[in-house]
């Protein structure tokens, strides 16, 4: 039984904001696309129905972190359902690579690959849009990590349709600051009338990011850092940030501009994959790193 599980990145190739919804929340159109790099999760099976993380973040209770919700959340659902095998239980632990608070969906992802791996260790039963439906409730980037393939993401991004834009390699760099998404969508100049357009129309346009007006404005670093890497390949702002990515058609090309990078930059290469690293995992389909 496989014991460690990956825990894979994503990047928003564009994101527009099209409307603000009357409960407050914000109305999106954005690509999801996966990076062969991520986390790793590593799950050891218990027949005690306890589940204890390894791995606590400091300053953020059990209770709280998302790994220990979606792994109770499957218990108890399963539990409802009469699927879940007596004593089970896990001990979890997290390698974390993903910055906190960096628009790469570490906490949704690792979310995710609890939900998909105790369901297959557990062998609970719940289907793909079961899981997914549990996992909208942990948050809104959960269900595209527990779908595992690219996909173009409407309504809060839980509205999704498969696509398979290019398998890109990017340079993904972190400014050194984390951002809180409510910086920039409480922002009063933050643009929310973007027009709704068809995948078709978007996937033949330039690529942007409506939440990097507001990334570059608030966070000095976010702008120093886009500044310096789009004079080498067309870049921008993932999710709310912090992360910045440059895409290139080689890895090669992309190692030699993270090679000249000023030493307040932190970054790695990665390349976009359509199918989740997850789901070749628990497909056998491939190794991860």
């Amino acid at each position: 039984m496989r014991k460690r599980w990956p825990s894979p990145a994503k990047l928003n190739l564009f994101l527009y904001i099209t409307g603000r919804r009357e409960d407050g929340y914000h109305n999106l159109q954005t690509l999801f696309q996966f990076l062969d790099y991520g986390d790793t999760i590593t799950i050891e099976p218990r027949n005690d129905g306890q589940i204890r993380l390894a791995t606590p973040i400091e300053g953020v209770p059990d209770e709280e972190n998302l790994i220990v919700r979606a792994a109770r959340l499957l218990q108890d659902r399963a539990l409802l359902m009469g699927s879940l095998p007596q004593g089970a239980g896990a001990d979890i632990s997290v390698e974390k690579q993903l910055p906190m608070g960096g628009g790469l969906g570490g906490g949704s992802s690792n979310a995710a690959t609890v939900l998909v791996a105790l369901n297959h260790i557990w062998n609970t039963g719940l289907t793909e849009d079961q899981l997914a439906a549990l996992g909208v409730t942990l948050g809104a980037d959960v269900p595209v990590f527990v779908r595992g393939f690219a996909a173009f993401a409407e309504g809060v991004g839980e509205k999704l349709t498969p696509v398979s834009p290019a398998e890109k390699w990017y340079l993904v760099a972190h400014p050194g600051v984390s951002i809180p998404t409510p910086v920039i969508f409480k922002d009063p100049e933050l643009p929310r009338n973007t027009p709704i357009r068809s995948i078709d129309t978007l996937l033949n346009c330039e690529f942007g990011n409506d939440c990097e007006v507001i990334a570059r404005k608030r966070f000095r670093k976010v702008d120093e850092l886009l500044s310096w890497l789009l004079e080498y390949a067309p870049s921008r702002l993932t999710g709310t940030g912090a992360c910045v990515f440059s895409e290139f058609d080689t890895e090669d090309a992309a190692r030699q501009v993270l090679k000249q990078a000023p030493e307040w930059l932190h970054g790695f290469v990665a390349r976009g994959v359509n199918v989740s690293p997850l789901h070749q995992a628990i497909s056998g389909q491939a190794e991860y790193w």
